[in-house]
């Protein structure tokens, strides 16, 4: 473990979906998730964060990718976002969380102050698809329930692409046809997979799907995250090397240990 102390441009991963993003003077926490292994409902948690809560310091922002399954908002998590300035999250998501949590519908950006006098950080929501394309929709047309990704960006910064539990290839296409200078994508990976939910099929993206979007996007330094620290993952961090170095993108995949800063490149 690494200090938390702020970092001038660099992300890293806690653990599971968490991974704090220091960027343009602001610190952001995505999907955070801080309870100790244990089960939680149909989940279980199997290790718990590279860093607690409490060592981070002020955080500018929260991300919250969905707040309906616990390993992408666990209950200190909840606690956590609900302490924040400004959570930024989903329409419907942002209406459960209540108090500082603000809803984005895909393609909706807020723009928030940077603290290095540099103007303003944009927060870009973007769709996720949170099973199979052809899983049953719900009445706002989405998968397993509404996820939301998100695009950080602004003027000198890296673009910042964090994916969400997104499964779909066809989503991460119409996001790199949209915004075709990603500098940085942080995919959720670890091919999840809950017996009950669309006859096991992955709920995130496998290690092929996640290079092959790694590919689509073209970004320069893709950092996985969300591939361990819950049980229901049926790939790890081996799968994704193997299928990176298949598709000739292993120069591009950075990982590190959880709680180790990955510096960003431009």
């Amino acid at each position: 473990m690494t200090t938390p102390a702020r970092q001038e441009c660099a992300i890293t991963v806690l653990g599971g979906p968490t991974a704090v993003i220091d960027l343009g003077g602001l610190r952001l926490v995505s999907d955070p998730t801080f309870d100790e292994a244990g089960p939680h409902g149909y989940l279980t948690k199997t290790a718990g964060p590279a860093v607690t809560e409490d060592a981070l310091g002020a955080v500018d922002v929260v991300l919250v990718s969905h707040d309906l399954h616990a390993d992408n908002l666990d209950e200190r998590g909840r606690a956590f976002a609900g302490a924040a300035p400004l959570v930024l999250t989903g329409p419907r998501s942002a209406e459960r969380l209540g108090g500082p949590a603000v809803g984005l519908a895909p393609w909706e950006s807020r723009d928030v102050p940077r603290g290095d006098g540099g103007g303003a950080l944009t927060v870009l929501a973007v769709p996720a698809v949170h099973g199979p394309e052809d899983g049953e929709r719900d009445a706002d047309g989405n998968v397993n329930c509404e996820v939301t990704g998100f695009v950080l960006s602004g003027e000198g910064l890296p673009t910042v692409y964090l994916s969400g539990d997104n499964a779909s290839i066809r989503t991460v296409t119409e996001i790199a046809r949209r915004l075709p200078d990603i500098d940085v994508a942080v995919l959720h990976a670890g091919a999840a997979r809950v017996p009950a939910k669309f006859g096991g099929r992955p709920l995130s993206l496998d290690s092929r799907r996640a290079a092959a979007a790694a590919a689509v996007l073209d970004a320069e330094l893709v950092i996985p995250a969300h591939y361990d620290g819950w049980a229901h993952f049926s790939e790890g961090l081996t799968d994704l090397e193997t299928a990176f170095d298949e598709a000739g993108l292993s120069a591009r995949l950075r990982t590190a240990s959880h709680g180790t800063w990955i510096r960003l490149r431009r």
